[in-house]
């Protein structure tokens, strides 16, 4: 640490630069994680810091807990061979042992990095190899097997750790061991040198890479970048200025924490604010584990909130007439209130007593039951949201504000609040940040948030910054006047018709993912004399559609072919049409009828589908348009 710090001042109970536009940054004082880590673990100690369900019970671990499992993981990599600065991998579900691998890894000096569970054996390979990874923690036994497939091609790697021993017992290999034999290890190191980890914690700095974050790899090989110390504590400053967390809120991490905006709103900013993480059991079980928590503030990807918003319409659809009535009324008082508010009005007398009457009678019990009543702030982030879809969550009292940023920026670069909020925009710069658009239209950024690098990649380094420094965010976009960011979609996916009209598909896209009965969809049209697009029904909500009218199906392909279901597409496409000028119209369309998961390869992680690679696969359904 520096001995004379930069001007700070104290906002939501937190010490934090006063001009974030010059750096070293700080958090109360400290200018890495692993400081930041170690300074909470003692002043909270024996509160709980996370909780995790076991066998359906939901258990607290300490922030004592915290600080020994990370010590005890990072020193027992120390004293098998892990060096500062060489790279830890883990392939595992969100759990504790995620964000123990990552702390304790990062306070011996090392850099963590995340693969995804859906990821192959081959994936995991070239990840490892490309990392030059020295160690590789595995959640289990199906996650064992993908390394043990492809072992004889990671001549790098020294150790592999498994967490959990299910499935496991009597196994035994010279190169793989077990995490609590990992912590024994780590224990007996300690004992021998009970300095090691504070000394190690002491000599991280702003500037060493703390993690490395994958890309999706749409258009090409992934490339590692490189996240420092610095970038995050800036992340997490300026974040958590526009949107305070506190020390008694609760949060739910179900994002793969390999995924920058996971990492840095459920491992960096809960350490700082000091706040508790839950961990949601599954993908699957995330609605009964937002209900179960009832979270103060949550972040998710536009395709949670969709399908929150789905399933509300699926009880309204089964509603009496009488409820559906009041959910009509209800709803409007919402609106009228949000539209005021909106303007930057105060609500009229009566606009406040028809919602106060309303919001008793309907809206606090439709925000109880999809886990929002105690929520103050909700966050939107990954990929562009349908305006009207945050309107709704406004009207029904849930404030979900959308926010902008990417890997390379550390996870953040623009986002709304709840005190200068425009719905359609991702928001003002952050604190200290800034924004230009370039000639082209493209969105560049400068910020103390801006990563390194790309890992042992130069060249692709050099192309994502332009000759002054600004990092290129491959997105199409503009700044109102009054700073706030509107991005129109990538560049790349700009579609310029036979006709030589320039379209951005996002905006088409969102308009027909408010639908209840789309999941996502594909414009296509570049180079084509006019648009069309690829749809992925909502599997739930199209087939109680097709159940309450007595439409047959055997599966999902069948279900996709219905004439019915056909139409209800059409209408739908029909209906976000009259809102686009005609050369931006939808002319025709096909369904993708496989039902596609995260393990699919037109899938992301967070549930986006990959333009590229789904027009190339499905080049035969395009054709047919065409």
């Amino acid at each position: 640490m520096t001995d004379t710090l930069p001007p700070q001042q104290t906002l939501h109970g937190l010490t934090i630069n006063a001009d974030l536009s010059q750096g070293p940054f700080y958090i109360d004082g400290q200018d890495t994680t692993p400081k930041l880590f170690r300074a909470r673990c003692k002043e909270h100690g024996t509160r709980t810091a996370h909780r995790e369900k076991t066998f359906g019970v939901w258990r607290s671990h300490s922030w004592t807990d915290y600080f020994e499992r990370a010590k005890h993981l990072g020193l027992g990599l120390v004293s098998l061979g892990l060096k500062r600065g060489e790279v830890v991998s883990i392939l595992s579900e969100d759990n504790k042992e995620w964000m123990y691998t990552d702390m304790g890894v990062q306070s011996v000096g090392g850099i963590c990095s995340g693969i995804y569970t859906t990821d192959s054996a081959s994936q995991l390979e070239y990840l490892v190899n490309n990392s030059d990874s020295r160690f590789l923690i595995v959640e289990n036994d199906e996650q064992l097997d993908k390394f043990l497939q492809v072992r004889d091609a990671m001549p790098g790697l020294l150790k592999v750790i498994v967490i959990e021993r299910d499935g496991l017992h009597g196994f035994e290999d010279p190169q793989i061991i077990f995490l609590d034999e990992l912590y024994e290890i780590g224990k007996t190191y300690d004992a021998a040198n009970p300095t090691a980890f504070d000394i190690s914690i002491d000599a991280t700095k702003p500037d060493d890479t703390a993690i490395l974050v994958y890309t999706s790899g749409t258009t090409g090989k992934p490339k590692g970048a490189m996240i420092s110390h610095g970038n995050l504590i800036f992340s997490v400053s300026a974040g958590l200025r526009d949107g305070p967390v506190f020390d008694t809120d609760d949060q739910l991490c179900f994002l793969p924490l390999c995924h920058i905006l996971e990492r840095v709103f459920s491992v960096n900013g809960p350490i700082a604010a000091a706040s508790t993480i839950n961990f949601a059991e599954s993908p699957e079980t995330i609605f009964d584990n937002l209900q179960e928590v009832s979270p103060q503030t949550f972040v998710a990807v536009p395709r949670l909130w969709e399908k929150i918003y789905s399933q509300v319409s699926i009880r309204i659809g089964d509603a009496t007439g009488l409820q559906k009535w009041a959910y009509a009324k209800a709803l409007a008082a919402g609106n009228a209130r949000a539209d005021s508010i909106a303007e930057g009005k105060t609500p009229s007398f009566g606009t406040k007593l028809s919602y106060q009457f309303w919001n008793f009678a309907v809206l606090q019990n439709l925000r109880r039951m999809i886990g929002m009543d105690r929520l103050r702030r909700g966050g939107s982030g990954a990929a562009p949201i349908s305006p009207d879809l945050l309107r709704w969550y406004q009207s029904i009292g849930v404030p979900v504000l959308e926010g902008y940023g990417m890997t390379e920026s550390s996870g953040v670069i623009s986002i709304n609040n709840l005190t200068s909020n425009k719905v359609g925009t991702v928001g003002a710069a952050l604190p200290g940040a800034n924004i230009r658009i370039s000639p082209e239209g493209e969105v560049q950024y400068s910020a103390g948030n801006v990563f390194q690098g790309y890992w042992k990649n130069p060249e692709k380094t050099a192309e994502t910054f332009t000759e002054d420094g600004w990092l290129r965010t491959g997105d199409v976009g503009f700044l109102d006047n009054e700073g706030f960011l509107k991005i129109t979609g990538r560049m790349k996916d700009i579609i310029i018709t036979a006709g030589g009209k320039n379209i951005t598909p996002a905006e088409i896209e969102n308009k027909m993912k408010f639908s209840p009965y789309v999941s996502d969809v594909v414009v296509i049209g570049d180079k084509r004399k006019f648009l069309t697009c690829l749809v992925m029904i909502d599997q739930e909500n199209v087939e109680k559609f097709a159940q309450d009218r007595r439409v047959p199906f055997s599966n999902y392909a069948s279900l996709c072919a219905a004439s019915e279901v056909q139409d209800l597409i059409r209408d739908t496409i029909t209906e976000v049409n009259k809102d686009f000028a005609r050369v931006e119209q939808i002319k025709d369309f096909r369904l993708i009828d496989v039902l596609l998961t995260a393990d699919d390869d037109e899938l992301t992680p967070t549930m986006k589908l990959k333009r590229s690679f789904v027009e190339t696969k499905h080049a035969g359904l395009i054709g047919q348009m065409y």
